[in-house]
């Protein structure tokens, strides 16, 4: 039970900081249950993808709205998803060493572009 309750946290944050920010709660996830869970490394990576889903899902029906330009999105969306599926399928040959390396990158590298 304490590590449900843990758990659900987690997923808080990680809905909280998608639906402020568009983005980073998947980001958030991977360290966060390294923390919370009895998870390895590749089920933590398998875990964040699957959690990550439904947040995204709940993010846009909760701006539908707002006036989202789906003639644009569209495309980006087909190309997202045949991407999602190659990293899938490819991923499971990359080192969990450097997943977690290119994770770091790509936070400090978003978090840069945004500062400045």
């Amino acid at each position: 039970m304490k590590n449900s309750v843990k758990l659900i946290l987690v997923g808080s944050v990680a809905g909280a900081v998608t639906g402020l920010l568009g983005a980073g709660g998947g980001m958030l996830l991977v360290p966060l249950l390294g923390l919370v869970s009895d998870f390895e490394p590749r089920q933590i990576f398998a875990a964040s993808v699957c959690i990550i889903i439904p947040v995204c899902v709940a993010s846009v029906i909760s701006t539908w709205r707002s006036g989202i330009p789906w003639d644009i999105l569209l495309p980006y969306l087909i190309g997202s998803c045949g991407g999602g599926v190659l990293a899938g399928a490819f991923g499971k040959k990359i080192p969990t060493k450097w997943l977690h390396r290119i994770l770091g990158i790509m936070i400090l590298w978003g978090g840069v572009r945004y500062l400045c």
